[in-house]
């Protein structure tokens, strides 16, 4: 006798298998898991593959190339993006990034530029400036190899922000804060909370608006921004002192007492660290410097390492199921270094592919080999949990409620 508890484990499938079973077919191991708990990626990891794409983006002025790495950085978003409220930062920093690129040629066109060039688009009328201000211009003739010159400098500065984009989208920043050495940890909630403030107000703004709207009333105008501003900042205000109360009863802001030579001991460190460490990335990041740059930020990324470690010993705080660094946050990270080594490489060994000339005016190429190894960078649209989606605990559809009979309503007279 087959019990109803029994038959509702049971699908329309063959006998004796369940729906839960689903997963141990050989078809589906290929695929990426949900990002439950226990399989979610390390938020280090898609900060790793992001600044690796941003250094690939600072070696080349190339278009193409710049196209390319927005479009990897834009699929891996679309396709591993939660739902979160601070997931949708990614439409902020492209917009950053236009904003960018009309700033830098607005200067071209309103400063000039001191690239040479021969074709005119247009000429301004140039405000006449003082002898000291030798070298600075108001106006005057803009040239194509101008404009052309801040496009690709401003494209550059927007595909580093939006790589930085991609990441504030897809790095939890809860769980991000969690995995913080202890020495970080303060400026880590401080940073952390900034960063959830925007989102919360944005959504505090919406919800409100849509509410006057229900209500018939106008939520537009000085009138409207003063009647919806004072219950957001009013809310805000209440979030900010239950996140007080909430940091001070679970002991925020209380150290262990530690010797002063082990204090001095970790701030020379620390700071000769991150001083190191910057030194270094400037000598990657600049064509002068590849041979010293890696030995410094090698240095450097060791003596922070060492600080962080001997400063986590004033922290009392304990840690809760931390996050593991698995098979697939390796793949994830390894593939934005590797996109960054492979273009670093390709700018050393040809680097007027990677840098198109503009006097005189040429189209830019794209080359075969760094756009393929740009395209490993999509691995982690492939590789990383795949988020649940909203309206479900756990990615897939709720089950549909048991059908009961409705309750019989009495009708009013």
């Amino acid at each position: 006798m087959t019990h109803d508890g029994e038959r509702a484990g049971h699908g329309t499938g063959a006998p004796g298998t369940r729906t839960g079973d689903t997963a141990r077919v050989p078809s589906a191991v290929l695929r990426a898991p949900e990002a439950r708990r226990a399989d979610a990626l390390h938020p280090g990891a898609w900060w790793v593959w992001a600044l690796g794409l941003g250094a690939a983006a600072s070696r080349t002025s190339n278009p193409l190339m710049l196209a390319l790495l927005v479009v990897v950085a834009g699929y891996v978003v679309a396709a591993r993006r939660s739902d979160a409220p601070w997931a949708r930062s990614y439409g902020a920093f492209v917009k950053l990034g236009l904003l960018v690129i009309a700033i830098r040629l607005g200067f071209t066109v309103f400063l000039g530029s001191a690239i040479p060039g021969t074709h005119t688009v247009f000429t301004l009328p140039e405000v006449p400036l003082p002898d000291w201000a030798q070298g600075v211009r108001i106006g005057g003739r803009v040239t194509a190899e101008g404009l052309l010159f801040a496009f690709y400098d401003g494209l550059r500065l927007a595909t580093l922000l939006i790589c930085v984009g991609a990441a504030n989208a897809l790095a939890n920043p809860a769980r991000l804060l969690k995995s913080l050495p202890g020495a970080l940890y303060e400026a880590g909630v401080a940073v952390v909370v900034a960063m959830t403030f925007a989102p919360q107000l944005i959504a505090d703004v919406q919800r409100l608006r849509a509410a006057r709207r229900l209500r018939g009333r106008p939520d537009r105008g000085v009138r409207g921004l003063v009647q919806v501003g004072l219950p957001v900042l009013e809310g805000a205000l209440e979030r900010s002192v239950a996140l007080a109360a909430a940091m001070d009863a679970r002991g925020y802001g209380r150290t262990a007492a530690v010797p002063a030579r082990v204090r001095r001991t970790t701030a020379v460190l620390t700071l000769g660290g991150l001083l190191g460490v910057c030194a270094g990335s400037y000598g990657l990041l600049a064509a002068q410097g590849a041979g010293f740059g890696l030995p410094v930020l090698g240095a450097g990324v060791a003596a922070a390492l060492a600080g962080l470690w001997l400063g986590g010993r004033r922290s009392v705080r304990t840690r809760y199921r931390p996050d593991r660094w698995g098979v697939r946050a390796w793949l994830v990270s390894g593939s934005g270094v590797a996109v960054a080594g492979l273009m670093i490489w390709a700018a050393s060994a040809d680097p007027g592919a990677l840098t198109p000339g503009v006097v005189p005016l040429v189209a830019p190429e794209l080359p075969l080999w760094p756009a393929l190894g740009v395209l490993i960078g999509l691995l982690p649209a492939v590789a990383a949990p795949v988020p649940p989606r909203a309206g479900t605990a756990s990615g897939r559809a709720p089950a549909a409620p048991a059908t009961t009979a409705a309750p019989k309503t009495k009708e009013l007279p």
